[in-house]
Parts: structure tokens; C-alpha cells; sequence
């Protein structure tokens, strides 16, 4: 197991709920940076501190490894940044007892590696992305924090996601590989995007806590299900965060199937063609309300509406 420090003040908004941490490959110049190509060091079941203005706010464990990805959703915080780089999937759980690394600068500092040191000499932390750090540091970090950061690596662990091989049509797949139109990273992510993982999913989770309808949010149960089909999306919305809910495995059925859906103000859409009992045998109630939709998923959600003619 290694120990990670990250640096999140621009991307934690995005990195802690989507899951991941994400970083460009190479400087405008073309110029390559250690502490992207930390990146590809990464290796599942390694722990990762986060900190931002100034604290350690959560803890992370990586559940795969380094791929080429397309840049996700950073809003104004990526806006000079490649549109391609390194994309590490990290689940993580905020801490109960953030610390400030400053105030303990006299047992931290004298544990800094000689190279590439998360802090200053004054405490402060340094503007870097990602670094390794020495097993007696990242220890010490544990202790400060307390048995929260044992129990939540814990939780996370269990919590790997093994929804990934879900099936898919194969002749589509094909199809898609075979296009000369975009590139190899383009077709990566869209495949991904089919089976409902990838950037398509971290997007998905930056919008989405959890199922709206079984409430719950244990990634590891629940899939990125497009509102407007796959295969009627261009390939931006094919990635588009907005264009997705995060669904348990049978209401994933559901929806895909036009069985139900959901208006703008979040009311649930049953489909006269479902039979009822399936509802009564799932504990789905008939009469719910999930909660307000962004506006961008409200145009999604009317074609879907369209789409299995649930409007009438």
C-alpha cells in the first residue's frame, strides 16, 4: 500500500463526489509534470489524504488504476486545462476531524520526504498536485486525525464498485470501435459510457447523490443509467452529467424501459403498461415525489417523457 497527498482546492467540488482525481498529462508546452505523472503510480487499495484551504478533509482509497480520459466536468476550474489526461478512480469519505497539517508542522516537517515535500517549512501546504508520502508521515497523519481514517479506508474498501461488466450489446460495441471519426480515448469513454461507468458516471455523481427512488447511495449498488437513450445521444451527451441518474439495478430496468419516469418537479411517472404488483413487490411507492431536477436534466427527462409517451 502507498500513501498519496492531493491537492484539491480548485477540483474538490467535483473529485470527492464524482469519485475520482483527474490531472492533464503534459504542460501547454508540452512539458511533462511529476506530480501528473504521479498519477500512473497509483495502484488499487492505496490511500489517498486530501487537502484543501488548508486541511486534511477527507480520506480516499484508489479502486483503479490510471487511464486516459477525457477531462470531466470542472466547470471555470479546468477551463485552461487539456481536454485529455490521466483519470484515477478514488472513492471518498469526508473526515469527521479534519486537521490543519500547519499546526502540527513540529512532528510533520521532520517526517517530509527530501523531494517533493506536501508542505513548506512553514506549515503551509505547497500548490502541487499529487505526491507520495513516507509511510512514518502518512502515520502520523493517521494518528492526528484518529481511528476514523482506519474505519473509513475500511468502508471503502468494501465499497469497490463491481457493477462495471455490465452487458451490452455486442455488434454496438463493434460499431463504435470501429468509427475513424474519434479518437481512441473518445471511443474508451463512450464505450464506458454504454455500460454506464467512467467519466460518464463521476459526471452522473456530481449532479446525483444516490437513487431517488431507494434512497440509496452505496455507489457500488448503483448505476449511471442515461435519461436520453445511448444510442439516441450524440457523443457529448452520451457524457454529459446531466444526462444521467444514479439507479439501483431494478429501477434501472424500470426507467430504461419507459416503465416509469419523472416530471420536471419531480414527481414519479408510472407507465400504464407496468403492472402494478412489480411496483408492491419492489416497495415502490406510486405516489412520490424525488426531488427537484437542474434544469439541463429537465430537457433530458421531457425527451424521455416523449420518448415511452409518458406526457398523456
Amino acid at each position: 500500500m502507498k500513501y498519496w497527498w492531493v491537492n484539491q482546492k480548485k477540483t474538490h467540488k467535483q473529485e470527492i463526489p464524482g469519485g475520482f482525481l483527474w490531472s492533464p498529462k503534459i504542460k501547454a508546452n508540452g512539458a511533462r509534470n511529476q506530480f501528473w505523472d504521479n498519477m500512473t503510480l497509483m495502484q488499487v487499495g492505496d490511500v489517498v489524504f486530501s487537502y484543501y484551504f488548508g486541511e486534511i478533509k477527507a480520506v480516499g482509497v484508489v479502486t483503479e488504476p490510471a487511464q486516459t480520459a477525457m477531462k470531466p466536468d470542472f466547470g471555470k476550474a479546468g477551463e485552461n486545462w487539456s481536454s485529455e489526461g490521466w483519470y484515477v478512480k478514488v472513492e471518498f469519505k469526508p473526515l469527521d476531524n479534519p486537521i490543519k497539517p500547519k499546526e502540527h508542522a513540529s512532528v510533520l516537517l521532520p517526517l517530509m520526504p527530501d523531494k517533493y515535500a506536501p508542505l513548506k517549512e512553514n506549515g503551509d501546504g505547497r500548490e502541487f498536485y499529487l505526491t507520495e508520502l513516507p509511510e512514518p508521515f502518512a502515520k502520523e497523519l493517521e494518528m492526528l486525525i484518529g481511528n476514523e481514517v482506519d474505519v473509513k479506508v475500511a468502508q471503502l474498501t468494501d465499497e469497490i464498485d463491481f457493477l462495471s461488466e455490465v452487458a451490452v450489446d455486442t455488434a454496438v460495441e463493434e460499431a463504435l470501435i470501429g468509427r475513424t471519426d474519434i479518437g481512441p480515448t473518445t471511443k474508451s469513454q463512450l464505450v464506458k459510457s454504454r455500460r454506464g461507468q467512467g467519466i460518464f458516471k463521476s459526471n452522473v455523481r456530481l449532479n446525483e447523490k444516490g437513487c431517488r427512488i431507494t434512497g440509496i447511495t452505496n455507489i457500488k449498488h448503483l448505476i449511471a443509467s442515461h435519461i436520453k437513450p445511448w444510442s439516441e445521444s450524440s457523443d457529448v451527451e452520451k457524457l454529459n452529467g446531466c444526462n444521467g441518474l444514479l439507479l439501483a439495478p431494478h429501477v434501472d430496468h424500470l426507467f430504461n424501459n419507459g416503465m416509469i419516469g419523472f416530471s420536471d418537479n419531480g414527481d414519479l411517472i408510472v407507465s400504464p403498461k407496468l403492472d402494478r404488483n412489480v411496483l408492491g413487490a419492489w416497495k415502490i411507492d406510486e405516489v412520490l415525489n424525488v426531488g427537484k431536477f437542474k434544469e439541463e436534466q429537465k430537457e433530458f427527462l421531457k425527451y424521455h417523457r416523449q420518448k415511452f409517451n409518458l406526457d398523456n
